[in-house]
């Protein structure tokens, strides 16, 4: 599987130790995504799940998702508006009443970069939603080619240092937040499982809001193509959970000594 292909791909290296499992559903999660859809392919089952058992489902997407096409004489604004609408009903299909807010930091798709105002903007929106728990791009993933992901990543974990030290950012003037747990997805070495097994279909449901990005990523422009699309997911699902005696599972790197 392509290191390039976005979701969930298997992992490529052993864990780094045991593999825990299930955490308890936070009661607030935050989900930072590079575009509009890397949450539904990274984590949208496990949202999904802990959403159903009452968790409250905060997204930030960090561009505007603007080179999100293939058509050279698209316009790109207005396919940004497009994606944020889209964006929206993904959230609402995985969360329901559980939807949080959903955060568009409208950097320029593809020239997203790692500063101290990004940063700091991350930071703000990590100490005023005070998630238990943020979900993001392992920035540490090998051979990824689109920066996006890479730049999200380190913003993502810079983010979480920064929110939890009363010291950065004091122009917030905002109490400081600790999360209890970071999960990267995409990681080549996951040592965290989440059982999704009744939660495949929200991830599908999710993903399939994103209906301006059929031709480009999900390769599903017909029917049949649309079903092709929805057996990978369900079988690359199926695989991660197979080591784990689960019928379908998400794979995350969990960092907990925050």
């Amino acid at each position: 599987m392509s290191p390039n292909e976005p979701g969930q791909p298997m992992p490529t290296e052993p864990p780094t130790g045991p593999f825990t499992r299930d955490l308890d559903p936070p009661a607030v999660a935050l989900a930072i995504g590079a575009h509009p859809d890397d949450v539904e392919f990274g984590c949208g089952a496990t949202l999904a799940k802990w959403a159903a058992k009452g968790s409250v489902v905060h997204h930030v997407v960090l561009t505007d998702g603007s080179k999100g096409t293939w058509d050279a004489h698209a316009d790109t604004a207005v396919l940004a508006r497009r994606r944020e609408d889209e964006q929206y009903e993904a959230s609402r299909r995985l969360a329901g009443d559980n939807a949080g807010s959903v955060s568009f930091l409208r950097y320029t798709d593809g020239d997203l970069e790692v500063t101290r105002e990004a940063t700091g903007r991350l930071a703000r929106l990590i100490r005023e939603l005070r998630p238990d728990v943020v979900l993001g791009h392992d920035p540490w993933k090998r051979y990824r080619l689109h920066a996006d992901h890479r730049h999200a990543g380190i913003l993502t974990c810079d983010a979480v240092v920064a929110a939890r030290d009363p010291h950065f950012f004091p122009e917030h003037r905002l109490p400081p937040h600790r999360p209890d747990a970071l999960l990267l997805w995409e990681a080549d070495a996951a040592n965290h499982v989440e059982d999704v097994t009744a939660f495949v279909d929200h991830k599908l449901a999710a993903l399939e809001a994103h209906t301006s990005q059929f031709e480009s990523t999900m390769k599903a422009v017909d029917t049949a193509q649309l079903v092709a699309f929805r057996t990978r997911i369900r079988e690359r699902l199926a695989a991660l959970g197979e080591p784990h005696g689960l019928a379908a599972a998400e794979l995350f790197a969990r960092i907990s000594d925050l």
